[in-house]
């Protein structure tokens, strides 16, 4: 009997002890019953807190029992009871693991939401956050011609409950912003994996987008590009006539620089113009179709990879000369070679209905 009184006593003695509740703070309570507004919480000493029923879908299902965490809202509502927020308690929390692993600089892994033409929407760890386009790696990167917005969304939509490892860029509680970062969270391995390339490498790697000026490529989560002028010794009017997006495709390093590689798939194969060259010498006559007019002269295809330049001067005395009144494009017309060039890589040619000069 004694013992059950110094028991009794001991704990009275702790209770008194306990810290009042201030609004804010995080609490652990015990689960007390379950209604279907509502949930109470035993708080011990502190009373009986209370949580609105429609919290609990934010969290776990929630038992007779179960042990809770939760955020003050109210010290004391007109019942007497303390007014809790799970949701609230779990942010808090979050806050504080997002700002410890932003210091760390840790990786974590995101599921993206939803999306928007300027990124991905995230919720981690009870925390709405975002990662922006320009933070995507070159793997996800949705390159597109031109400023088409509805192609981006699209391939960001592509991405919504897909895992992406990230890193937090920024993180402050205060303004409730939460930023993450896919390049950061790989760029250590990106340096390991530059280290291992050089100049002269061939690679493969999957086109992530096709514009107007060239081939962006994903080589194991390197971007690299493919200028136009570097896709095929033929001229290349369009490189979507050569490659799409998802493509496997093989080319040469060109260059490296800090974040990207050049690449070319022309140089992989032999230059035919190299070959196409030889059957050409100088006092030839030659027939070709003019592919472009300039006001400096005009260009001729003389053979499937070979295009001359027939210059102004070439094509009458005088300076009202007008190539664009003498050609048009896709026509054929007999020309005379007159020089060649093979390391210029340029053949000069003269137009046999070259206007005179009036006397």
């Amino acid at each position: 009997m004694a013992k059950d009184a110094k028991l009794t006593m001991d704990e009275l003695l702790a209770a008194a002890d306990e810290k009042p509740v201030v609004l804010g703070d995080t609490i652990e309570g015990t689960v007390l019953s379950v209604r279907k507004h509502e949930i109470l919480i035993d708080l011990g000493a502190r009373g009986v807190g209370m949580v609105p029923r429609r919290e609990v879908a934010f969290g776990r299902q929630l038992n007779e029992g179960d042990s809770v965490s939760a955020s003050v809202v109210d010290t004391e509502m007109d019942d007497g009871m303390v007014l809790l927020s799970l949701r609230k308690a779990v942010k808090d929390k979050g806050w504080d693991e997002i700002i410890a692993k932003l210091e760390a600089s840790e990786t974590v892994d995101i599921t993206p939401f939803d999306a928007n033409r300027g990124g991905l929407l995230v919720e981690y760890d009870g925390i709405r956050g975002f990662l922006p386009v320009s933070q995507l790696s070159a793997e996800h990167y949705p390159r597109v011609g031109g400023s088409d917005k509805e192609e981006i969304l699209q391939r960001l939509n592509g991405l919504v409950g897909k895992p992406i490892r990230v890193r937090i860029l920024d993180a402050d509680k205060k303004t409730n912003k939460l930023i993450f970062s896919e390049k950061e969270a790989i760029k250590d391995g990106l340096v390991e994996r530059f280290s291992k390339l050089a100049v002269g490498d061939t690679v493969k790697g999957v086109v992530t987008g096709v514009v107007d000026f060239g081939v962006f490529v994903n080589v194991e989560g390197i971007e690299g590009l493919i200028h136009i002028s570097e896709i095929s010794w033929e001229r290349v009017n369009s490189p979507s006539d050569y490659v799409k997006v998802g493509d496997i495709v093989e080319a040469k390093i060109i260059a490296i620089d800090k974040d990207r590689l050049s690449l070319s798939m022309k140089q992989l194969q032999e230059d035919p113009w190299l070959n196409e060259v030889e059957q050409f010498s100088k006092g030839d006559k030659v027939e070709g179709t003019v592919t472009r007019i300039t006001p400096f002269g005009a260009f001729v295809q003389i053979s499937p990879a070979v295009e001359a330049l027939v210059h102004v001067s070439e094509l009458g005395e005088g300076s009202d000369v007008d190539p664009e009144k003498i050609f048009t494009l896709n026509e054929r017309k007999e020309f005379k070679v007159l020089d060649v060039d093979k390391e210029g890589r340029k053949i000069s040619l003269s137009f046999a209905g070259k206007k005179k000069s009036k006397k």
